[in-house]
Order: C-alpha cells, then sequence, then structure tokens
C-alpha cells in the first residue's frame, strides 16, 4: 500500500472529511465523495485510515504520568444528564490553591485526545477537569464514529449544563483558589462561548475554532476571551467578523488568533489535520492567558 503524506492530499480531501466529522454528510456518501480522490495508488481504504485518529501514537502525556494525580469522578449535572463521568488532574508537587480548567471534548466524547489535553493542562500547574458529555448514554465508547453518533442523541443545551456544572464542581474543589476558566475544541469551543455567556463569574475563556454566541449575548460576557482559529475553516469562521464587531461595540475583552493555511482541528495532534507550529503556540497562549487569569 502506498505511504500517505500530508502534503500530499488534496485540500478537498481535509473539507470532505471535516463535513464528515461534523455530520453534515454520512458515512456512505462521505466514502463515495472520498473516492473522487483515490487516485495514483490511493484507495478509499487507505486515505480513510489516513484521516482516522491514532490514539497510540498521539498520546503525549500518558495517563499514569508520575507528575499528576489523574482519577475518574462523578458529579452532578442537575439541570443536564445527571451523574457526569470526568477526568480530574492535578499536578503531584504543587501544594498551594490553583486555578482551575475545565475541557471540553469535541463532538466524539471523552476521547484520548482531550485526555491527554487535561494532562497537559494540570503539568502546566492547574486542576483540570474534562467531564465526558456521554456520561448518560454509556460513556465515550471507544472509537470516535460511534462518539458522534452518541452525542448527536443529546441537546447541545442540555450539554451545556453539564459544562456549566462541572465549573462550579471544580471551582468549589477545597485545591482550587475559586478561579475557574475553559478550554474547549470544535464543539468545546462553542461550549466555551456559551459558559463566557452564562457564568458571569468565569475567570477566562478559550474557545478553539468554536461556534459563536448569537449577537443578542454578547453583552451577558464579563469573562476574557482568547479566541483561535483556522484559517482554512470556513463554515466555523463565517461567524467570526459579526461576533468580532459584537465584542467590539459591547467592550469586551478579547484577543483573537487565526492561524493561516491551517485546518479546523489542527491542535488535535492524532489526526492529520494536527499542524504543530500552530497547536504549539495556540497552546502556549492559551497557558499564558490562564496564568494571567486564574493566579
Amino acid at each position: 500500500m502506498k505511504e500517505i503524506r500530508k502534503e500530499d492530499i488534496q485540500q478537498g480531501v481535509f473539507d470532505l472529511y471535516d463535513d464528515y466529522a461534523h455530520n453534515r454528510v454520512n458515512r456512505r456518501d462521505f466514502m463515495q465523495k472520498l473516492s473522487v480522490y483515490a487516485v495514483g495508488g490511493l484507495t478509499v481504504t487507505s486515505l480513510m485510515s489516513f484521516l482516522m485518529p491514532d490514539y497510540k501514537g498521539g498520546v503525549q502525556i500518558q495517563p499514569d504520568d508520575p507528575r499528576l494525580v489523574s482519577k475518574y469522578i462523578n458529579y452532578q449535572s442537575e439541570k443536564g444528564g445527571g451523574t457526569i463521568k470526568a477526568l480530574w488532574c492535578k499536578p503531584v508537587a504543587e501544594k498551594q490553591k490553583l486555578g482551575g480548567i475545565v475541557v471540553v471534548h469535541e463532538n466524539r466524547g471523552l476521547n484520548p485526545y482531550i485526555e491527554d489535553v487535561a494532562r497537559r493542562a494540570a503539568l502546566a500547574g492547574f486542576i483540570s477537569l474534562a467531564p465526558d458529555a456521554l456520561s448518560p448514554l454509556g460513556g465515550y465508547p471507544g472509537n470516535d464514529d460511534a462518539g458522534r453518533e452518541l452525542q448527536s442523541k443529546r441537546s447541545k443545551e442540555e450539554m451545556l449544563e453539564d459544562f456549566i456544572a462541572a465549573y462550579y464542581y471544580l471551582k468549589n474543589q477545597k485545591d482550587c483558589n475559586g478561579k475557574v476558566g475553559v478550554v474547549g475544541f470544535c464543539f468545546g469551543g462553542w461550549i466555551s462561548n456559551m459558559m463566557a455567556v452564562r457564568i458571569p463569574e468565569l475567570a477566562a475563556a478559550v474557545p478553539f475554532y468554536g461556534g459563536q454566541p448569537a449577537n443578542e449575548d454578547v453583552p451577558k460576557i464579563k469573562a476574557p476571551l482568547l479566541l483561535h482559529y483556522a484559517g482554512l475553516d470556513t463554515n466555523v469562521n463565517k461567524g467570526w467578523p459579526a461576533y468580532e464587531a459584537a465584542l467590539k461595540e459591547n467592550k469586551k475583552e478579547y484577543t483573537a488568533y487565526i492561524y493561516p493555511d491551517v485546518n479546523h482541528g489542527f491542535h488535535n495532534d492524532t489526526t492529520p489535520r494536527f499542524d504543530k507550529a500552530a497547536a504549539e503556540l495556540a497552546w502556549q497562549r492559551s497557558i499564558d492567558f490562564f496564568k494571567k487569569k486564574l493566579k
């Protein structure tokens, strides 16, 4: 089988995968349309394999990393899905109270990538909490396709309540200093924006390529925002001009970065959409922002 290199893949393949990953096309149509790009020794099967996440090779911080205390906990989301499972992480070496970060997954549940991000946040000097919005349906099922299907069975508004409840759970932890922010990716980016709308005392919000709130909700935002967008992500980016105009009109504190020539999902290092330079820069900016706002 021909080895596939990212630089050999046409942008149309990534755009098609983006439509599939966000349920804009079903699997049958995705594979049918993908066949157009199966040329020059490439097959639909090899392209599919190339596009799928590699959780064995992509994890940066192992679950048993001795620098961390990591465990699964349950908390209650009374307005949402009831009992929610989450990964809780804290650096072993830190003895003082720390700021908290809620880490919000994409549209497929608490997969290994998001758990890894939660551990990275903790190693940076925070308490992190990464909930699984699929908890009421049995939790992340072990693969992203099934995860997307499960998550489509829950309403976004109910899942938002689950992450709002996570904020208060983390804020009230004895090891937390009371300052809690949120970082989220894709669906989690929308959740991050909406938590800024819904939680007046939220200390910081960092949406990665997240959908924007309605213009009428922007005046409710109190938290400072750090927003990351992918230059090639036309679907999400089309909502940014109106959002930015509303943020300016309402004199909100925000900083936004659009990373050129990268795809939606560029921070996810388990897929070929990953862009190392943009991901590392965006993450360092995020950690610096949290250190400023949560200490």
